[in-house]
């Protein structure tokens, strides 16, 4: 019997978050939160941006 999978937890955009792109250095910081059900995801150099503290 197959375990169950687990949900991953979806987090949200929120203001005062910042991603950074690990190719160009590229970094946007949200200045609004949109209230979206899902999460974002920001592209830049074609790769996905990671989230920074």
């Amino acid at each position: 019997m197959p375990a169950k999978a687990k949900k991953k937890a979806v987090q949200k955009t929120k203001r005062g978050d910042a991603y950074q792109c690990g190719v160009c250095g590229y970094r946007i910081i949200i200045d609004e939160a949109c209230g979206c059900a899902e999460e974002h995801v920001f592209v830049c150099c074609e790769k996905s941006m990671k989230k920074k503290a």
